[in-house]
């Protein structure tokens, strides 16, 4: 089974929506600027917060939930 370290959920955080390391920044919204075209380096440059391991983890969890 992977383990995904900086996929979080919480009740109390965006409604438990799995989100980036405890942030409220869940990974439906990193993964909408993707698909919308963004670039990791310009999603990166306007939320300083991210890393770019979240990134490669958010893309990692969806295809392990489209399995």
């Amino acid at each position: 089974m992977i383990l995904f370290q900086r996929i979080t959920t919480n009740p109390e955080i965006c409604g438990g929506k799995p989100c980036i390391r405890g942030l409220r920044f869940p990974v439906s919204r990193l993964l909408g600027l993707l698909a919308a075209g963004e670039t990791s380096e310009t999603i990166l440059n306007s939320y300083p917060y991210l890393e770019k391991e979240d990134i490669q983890e958010a893309l990692t969890y969806a295809a392990f939930l489209a399995k």
